[in-house]
């Protein structure tokens, strides 16, 4: 809670039904969470949560249920948003009315509760939430505790579609680059799928998470022993074919780390007609190829003292796994008493991208 002596003009905001939603400085101690209405305003032109309410299946009983599936998402996403991450936050949170305010709960003085555990508290608690976020699917079928579900499909046309809406305003743009990426998600207990990962250094979950400039269009949670790109295909497929109906003329490029410079997905990219920009890791023989660039930049480095690089273009396969030449570009830098090679692979033309504009 925040304490606030200052006084100043009131802030309209759009209102909750009959309510009036107003901000003033005169009211002593304030909820330090008012920034949630401006999320509330956001929400309220774009409808992002009560369309992503709609990915999911509602079956209690009508005379059972006080709040609705859009208030339920609403309320655990506000949570998320202003830094509640815990479930159990919401048992304090469910008194608040601007919380309620925010999820579209109108009669945030309280009403006549099917239980009197519940008077006074506008919002649901922590049972009810958990209810949500442990949804099946809709194949799981009926469990004694089970009446709300969530349609997989759904949810992922969801993050697409909002891309789509919102991207360059709903116009078709004329080039657009997905970027995939693989992090860590630390685990603290003995959660199923606990493992260690030697690069991260401790045990955790490998989610593979595929973004256009901020916009979520993929988030897979996956355990850590398996190979950063896998699954990387299966979602670029799904997603591609969900841009290019909407957007055929689009030039679509993927880029990442050296991770997901496999075969497969390259080849992926080649028969779909998907531009690529991968990371490749350095090699003996891809070090060796550069080692005239790198003695001319470690030459610009003893002239000036100030660290030196040059780009050069290859064409390079590797021995097994690879099923053709491909273009390949190299950064020989020469930094201080260090030499720092540096590789990426692409299916981008020498003639559009010629290798020092690609690299930088």
């Amino acid at each position: 809670m925040l304490h606030q002596q200052c006084a100043g003009k009131q802030l309209q905001f759009q209102a909750l039904g009959s309510r009036q939603v107003v901000a003033a400085f005169d009211g002593g101690t304030i909820t330090s969470d008012a920034g949630g209405l401006l999320l509330r305003e956001v929400d309220l032109r774009s409808k992002v949560l009560e369309k992503f309410a709609c990915c999911f299946l509602d079956r209690r009983a009508a005379g059972y249920a006080e709040h609705s599936i859009g208030q339920l998402v609403a309320q655990r996403v506000y949570g998320l948003c202003l830094g509640y991450e815990d479930l159990n936050d919401h048992d304090q949170l469910r008194y608040d009315p601007l919380i309620a305010t925010l999820c579209q709960q109108t009669d945030v003085e309280g009403r006549k509760r099917r239980r009197d555990a519940d008077e006074g508290k506008a919002l649901a608690g922590k049972a009810t939430l958990q209810r949500l976020e442990s949804a099946p699917g809709e194949e799981a079928g009926l469990g004694r505790y089970h009446r709300i579900f969530h349609d997989p499909a759904a949810i992922e046309r969801f993050f697409v579609e909002h891309f789509l809406d919102h991207y360059n305003a709903g116009c078709q743009p004329g080039q657009i680059i997905l970027d995939l990426d693989a992090t860590d998600d630390p685990i603290h207990g003995s959660q199923e799928g606990r493992f260690f990962h030697g690069y991260y250094g401790h045990y955790c979950f490998l989610p593979l998470y595929i973004f256009c400039e901020g916009y979520l269009l993929a988030g897979k949670l996956r355990t850590s022993d398996i190979d950063a790109s896998l699954g990387s295909d299966t979602e670029l497929e799904r997603i591609v074919t969900q841009i290019r109906a909407r957007w055929p003329k689009t030039r679509i490029i993927v880029r990442a780390d050296s991770g997901f410079a496999r075969e497969w997905l390259m080849k992926w990219c080649e028969d779909n007609k998907v531009e690529y920009l991968f990371g490749l890791a350095r090699n003996k023989r891809l070090q060796r190829a550069v080692g005239s660039a790198m003695q001319q930049a470690r030459m610009q480095y003893g002239s000036t003292g100030k660290p030196a690089k040059t780009y050069e273009e290859l064409r390079y396969r590797t021995k097994d796994t690879w099923s053709r030449e491909r273009r390949v570009i190299a950064k020989a830098e020469y930094l201080p008493e260090k030499e720092n090679p540096r590789f990426v692979v692409t299916s981008l033309s020498s003639k559009r991208w010629p290798a020092k504009r690609l690299y930088e």
